[in-house]
Protein backbone atom coordinates (compact mmCIF):
# COMPACT_ATOMS: atom_id res chain seq x y z
CA UNK A 1 0.00 0.00 0.00
CA UNK A 2 1.37 3.18 -0.70
CA UNK A 3 2.02 6.06 1.58
CA UNK A 4 -0.29 8.23 -0.34
CA UNK A 5 -2.94 5.73 0.11
CA UNK A 6 -2.40 5.33 3.77
CA UNK A 7 -2.72 9.54 4.00
CA UNK A 8 -5.62 9.12 2.29
CA UNK A 9 -7.99 6.67 3.86
CA UNK A 10 -6.25 7.84 7.46
CA UNK A 11 -5.58 4.44 8.35
CA UNK A 12 -3.61 3.06 11.24
CA UNK A 13 -1.80 -0.29 10.52
CA UNK A 14 2.06 -0.56 10.94
CA UNK A 15 2.76 0.10 6.84
CA UNK A 16 1.09 3.52 7.34
CA UNK A 17 3.04 4.82 10.29
CA UNK A 18 5.94 5.39 8.01
CA UNK A 19 7.12 9.12 8.32
CA UNK A 20 6.84 10.57 4.41
CA UNK A 21 9.74 11.50 3.09
CA UNK A 22 11.48 15.06 3.77
CA UNK A 23 10.00 16.57 0.21
CA UNK A 24 6.24 15.44 1.10
CA UNK A 25 6.28 17.00 3.75
CA UNK A 26 7.70 20.23 2.87
CA UNK A 27 5.47 19.92 0.21
CA UNK A 28 2.37 18.70 1.96
CA UNK A 29 2.60 21.41 5.17
CA UNK A 30 2.97 24.61 3.44
CA UNK A 31 -0.21 24.11 1.62
CA UNK A 32 -1.74 25.44 4.63
CA UNK A 33 0.12 29.00 4.75
CA UNK A 34 -1.12 31.79 1.37
CA UNK A 35 0.75 30.66 -1.69
CA UNK A 36 3.07 33.80 -2.15
CA UNK A 37 4.52 32.25 1.40
CA UNK A 38 5.53 29.19 0.97
CA UNK A 39 8.35 29.19 -1.28
CA UNK A 40 9.94 30.89 1.78
CA UNK A 41 8.66 29.20 4.83
CA UNK A 42 10.42 27.21 7.33
CA UNK A 43 9.46 23.97 7.81
CA UNK A 44 9.37 21.96 10.58
CA UNK A 45 8.52 18.29 10.21
CA UNK A 46 8.99 14.41 11.74
CA UNK A 47 11.96 12.11 11.82
CA UNK A 48 11.63 8.17 11.75
CA UNK A 49 12.02 8.55 15.86
CA UNK A 50 8.92 10.75 15.31
CA UNK A 51 11.31 14.02 16.86
CA UNK A 52 10.19 17.57 15.00
CA UNK A 53 13.01 18.56 13.49
CA UNK A 54 13.81 21.10 10.80
CA UNK A 55 13.46 20.30 7.12
CA UNK A 56 13.73 23.80 5.39
CA UNK A 57 15.23 26.51 6.55
CA UNK A 58 13.27 29.80 5.67
CA UNK A 59 14.02 33.47 5.16
CA UNK A 60 10.48 34.90 6.02
CA UNK A 61 8.33 35.21 9.25
CA UNK A 62 6.44 31.90 8.46
CA UNK A 63 6.91 28.36 10.26
CA UNK A 64 4.89 25.66 9.01
CA UNK A 65 4.44 22.31 10.62
CA UNK A 66 4.18 19.21 8.34
CA UNK A 67 1.49 16.46 9.78
CA UNK A 68 2.21 14.07 12.64
CA UNK A 69 2.21 10.24 10.85
CA UNK A 70 1.39 9.21 14.00
CA UNK A 71 -2.59 10.52 14.60
CA UNK A 72 -5.13 9.21 12.38
CA UNK A 73 -5.99 12.96 11.36
CA UNK A 74 -4.24 15.04 9.02
CA UNK A 75 -3.47 18.31 9.77
CA UNK A 76 -1.11 20.96 8.51
CA UNK A 77 -0.71 24.52 9.99
CA UNK A 78 1.76 27.32 9.49
CA UNK A 79 2.31 30.26 11.31
CA UNK A 80 4.38 33.11 12.41
CA UNK A 81 7.92 32.59 13.93
CA UNK A 82 6.94 34.60 17.09
CA UNK A 83 4.76 31.97 17.85
CA UNK A 84 7.18 29.01 17.86
CA UNK A 85 8.05 29.15 21.68
CA UNK A 86 4.53 28.89 22.56
CA UNK A 87 3.65 25.87 19.86
CA UNK A 88 6.53 24.53 20.53
CA UNK A 89 5.87 24.30 24.68
CA UNK A 90 2.44 23.04 23.78
CA UNK A 91 4.16 20.13 21.47
CA UNK A 92 6.94 19.41 24.61
CA UNK A 93 3.65 19.67 26.96
CA UNK A 94 1.53 16.59 24.73
CA UNK A 95 4.67 14.82 24.51
CA UNK A 96 4.74 14.43 28.18
CA UNK A 97 0.82 13.28 28.03
CA UNK A 98 -1.17 16.90 29.18
CA UNK A 99 -3.66 17.65 27.10
CA UNK A 100 -6.84 19.40 26.68
CA UNK A 101 -7.29 22.18 28.96
CA UNK A 102 -4.59 20.83 31.18
CA UNK A 103 -2.06 21.41 28.56
CA UNK A 104 -3.29 25.13 27.68
CA UNK A 105 -3.45 26.14 30.85
CA UNK A 106 0.17 25.09 31.69
CA UNK A 107 1.25 27.04 28.70
CA UNK A 108 -0.76 30.05 29.88
CA UNK A 109 0.65 30.02 33.00
CA UNK A 110 4.42 29.41 31.43
CA UNK A 111 3.52 32.83 29.37
CA UNK A 112 2.51 34.74 32.13
CA UNK A 113 5.56 33.48 34.52
CA UNK A 114 7.40 34.88 31.51
CA UNK A 115 9.08 31.16 30.61
CA UNK A 116 7.97 31.09 27.18
CA UNK A 117 7.98 34.18 25.32
CA UNK A 118 4.35 35.57 23.31
CA UNK A 119 4.51 38.22 20.83
CA UNK A 120 1.78 40.69 22.57
CA UNK A 121 0.36 41.52 19.04
CA UNK A 122 -1.88 39.79 16.44
CA UNK A 123 0.08 36.71 14.86
CA UNK A 124 -1.39 34.82 12.40
CA UNK A 125 -1.77 30.85 12.49
CA UNK A 126 -3.01 28.67 9.00
CA UNK A 127 -4.73 25.47 9.81
CA UNK A 128 -5.68 23.23 7.02
CA UNK A 129 -7.08 19.45 7.36
CA UNK A 130 -8.11 16.96 5.41
CA UNK A 131 -8.17 13.34 4.16
CA UNK A 132 -5.04 12.79 3.18
CA UNK A 133 -2.22 14.36 1.00
CA UNK A 134 -2.23 13.23 -3.23
CA UNK A 135 1.52 13.94 -3.63
CA UNK A 136 0.91 13.47 -7.46
CA UNK A 137 -1.33 16.15 -7.66
CA UNK A 138 0.14 18.04 -4.64
CA UNK A 139 -3.01 18.79 -2.89
CA UNK A 140 -4.65 17.76 -0.15
CA UNK A 141 -8.00 15.97 -0.28
CA UNK A 142 -11.46 17.32 1.13
CA UNK A 143 -9.40 20.30 2.39
CA UNK A 144 -10.74 22.67 4.96
CA UNK A 145 -8.53 25.59 5.56
CA UNK A 146 -9.15 28.10 8.82
CA UNK A 147 -7.22 30.78 10.15
CA UNK A 148 -6.57 31.86 13.82
CA UNK A 149 -5.34 35.33 14.97
CA UNK A 150 -3.58 35.36 18.30
CA UNK A 151 -4.32 38.05 20.48
CA UNK A 152 -2.90 37.02 24.04
CA UNK A 153 -5.32 38.48 26.71
CA UNK A 154 -7.66 39.95 24.82
CA UNK A 155 -11.10 39.77 25.74
CA UNK A 156 -14.45 40.92 24.23
CA UNK A 157 -14.33 44.37 25.72
CA UNK A 158 -10.81 45.19 24.67
CA UNK A 159 -11.43 43.53 20.80
CA UNK A 160 -15.46 43.81 20.05
CA UNK A 161 -15.20 40.27 19.30
CA UNK A 162 -17.91 37.99 20.41
CA UNK A 163 -17.00 35.27 22.75
CA UNK A 164 -19.65 33.06 21.92
CA UNK A 165 -18.74 30.24 19.02
CA UNK A 166 -20.68 30.52 15.33
CA UNK A 167 -20.87 31.39 11.59
CA UNK A 168 -18.60 34.49 12.51
CA UNK A 169 -14.82 35.10 13.77
CA UNK A 170 -14.86 34.93 17.36
CA UNK A 171 -12.77 34.75 20.25
CA UNK A 172 -11.58 31.81 22.05
CA UNK A 173 -10.01 31.33 25.34
CA UNK A 174 -10.31 35.15 26.42
CA UNK A 175 -8.58 36.99 28.70
CA UNK A 176 -5.64 34.20 28.39
CA UNK A 177 -2.44 34.19 27.20
CA UNK A 178 -3.62 32.13 24.47
CA UNK A 179 -6.64 33.81 23.09
CA UNK A 180 -7.21 33.62 19.40
CA UNK A 181 -9.67 35.08 17.13
CA UNK A 182 -11.13 31.77 15.40
CA UNK A 183 -12.16 32.27 11.66
CA UNK A 184 -13.87 29.10 10.65
CA UNK A 185 -15.02 29.53 6.91
CA UNK A 186 -18.48 27.46 6.37
CA UNK A 187 -17.54 23.85 5.16
CA UNK A 188 -19.08 22.96 1.57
Amino acid sequence: MSLRLCLAFVATSAICAEVPDARMQVASSVQAAPEALREDATVLGYDRSGAIVSLREGTNHLVCLADNPADDAFSVACYHKELEPFMARGRELAMQGHKGRERHEIRWKDVDEGRVPMPREGRMLYVLTGKGYDSERAEVLDPYLRWVIYLPYATPESSGITAEPGDTPWLMYPGTAGAHVMISPPRE
